[in-house]
């Protein structure tokens, strides 16, 4: 298990000292695929360099499994060779001048606790079997796939038999093709082994695909945290919806509430959507709609249709994204098993599902509420 407490990396700046990591706590269960998940400069790989030793905090505790690694207040710090960690970083890092098993052989060959030679083949051997490159063992690591010496990193990280695996944007350097079967691999290899893994990205897929639970960042804050399908079906903040690719956004006020549902009023009629969070009658929110969750149709036999017209369409193969326009608000929809498109300037009827669109309070609102109360009630 990994744990941390008020971990906190402050950068100085020319101007401003900002915090790349702004005091987090977080818990990483024994076994399990954690997954730091946001935006570029959200503090997502300093946390995994901090855990892995590559970075001195400024405040805070690590802890991996019992040991303490860092606190900053009592002096200690764990080095990076003196943590039961394997990591593997978004470049290969693969040394040209060595094989495959030469590259996977050497952390076991170097250091304090060096391995004889026979010893050593056999881990690594034993470690490219695991992600599938036992047969490229002696090919040299130029004349590998990106695949190939992705996986090579891999075996590297894994033969030392760490205890906790560190993957930093592991797959973004790969081709579409190339990065699903690394990605399957590596979910593979952790479930097998049953290793503890923190693994970072950018990317909403890859996060969903690998993980038992999902950590979405911004500003160097934990935003929320969740499994990866209630992240997915039901976020709670409105940063986490927009960022999971939720496109169509539309401002409402509640009507009719409810324990996990509620009646919303918007612009184009009434709308039953799923409510995270309280939502009192009569405050105003924000409907976070997925494209897939909205229904073309050239007549309204639901009588709930809001009328729209088509702008434009982009054919993916497996679907249809559709862009319509209803009224001044832009809507994507996408439509799957749909054999002919439809084009520019099609009059459709947009039929949302129930109960799929998730109502989040809207906090610009609320606040401004707040403080038009406050000042009022100083007036009185």
């Amino acid at each position: 298990m990994i744990e941390v407490r008020g971990l906190t990396k402050r950068y100085p700046g020319r101007t401003v000292t900002r915090n790349a990591v702004d005091g987090i706590d977080l818990e990483i269960p024994e076994g399990k695929l954690v997954t730091l998940l946001g935006p570029s400069g959200c503090g997502k790989t300093t946390t995994l360099r901090l855990i892995a030793g590559l970075e001195r905090p400024d405040a805070g505790e690590i802890r991996i499994g019992s040991r303490l690694m860092c606190a900053p207040a009592e002096g200690v710090f764990v080095g990076v060779h003196h943590r039961p960690i394997g990591v593997v970083f978004q470049s290969y890092a693969v040394w040209p001048h060595m094989t495959a098993v030469q590259n996977v052989m050497f952390p076991l060959q170097s250091g304090q606790k060096r391995m004889g030679r026979t010893e050593a083949r056999r881990r690594a051997m034993e470690a490219l079997e695991m992600v599938g490159l036992a047969e490229f063992a002696d090919r040299p690591a130029p004349a590998l796939s990106g695949g190939q010496q992705q996986r090579v990193s891999l075996a590297r990280a894994l033969t030392r038999e760490p205890e906790v695996l560190l993957l930093d944007e592991p797959l973004s350097n790969l081709d579409a093709g190339l990065r699903d079967r690394v990605r399957d691999e590596i979910r593979s290899v952790q479930q097998r082994l049953g290793i503890t893994t923190v693994f970072v990205t950018h990317d909403q897929d890859e996060a969903l695909a690998v993980s038992d639970e999902v950590v979405v960042m911004d500003h160097g804050r934990i935003v929320e945290r969740g499994q990866a399908q209630d992240i997915y079906r039901c976020p709670r903040e409105e940063f986490t919806a927009r960022f999971m690719g939720i496109s169509n956004s539309l401002p409402g006020t509640v009507q009719e509430g409810g324990q996990d549902m509620a009646e919303i009023s918007l612009a184009h009629g009434r709308l039953r959507c799923l409510t995270p969070a309280a939502a009192p009658v009569g405050s105003r929110v924000n409907v976070f709609i997925r494209p897939e969750s909205l229904r073309l149709s050239r007549k309204d036999s639901s009588g709930r249709g809001w009328k729209g017209t088509v702008e434009f369409s982009i054919y993916h193969g497996d679907c249809w994204d559709y862009h319509v326009r209803v009224g001044d608000t832009l809507l994507r929809s996408r439509m799957y098993r749909e054999k002919v498109g439809l084009a520019h300037g099609d009059p459709v009827f947009v039929v949302p599902e129930e109960e799929t669109a998730i109502a989040i309070a809207d906090k610009i609102a609320a606040s401004d509420g707040a403080v038009a109360d406050k000042d009022e009630s100083w007036a009185k």
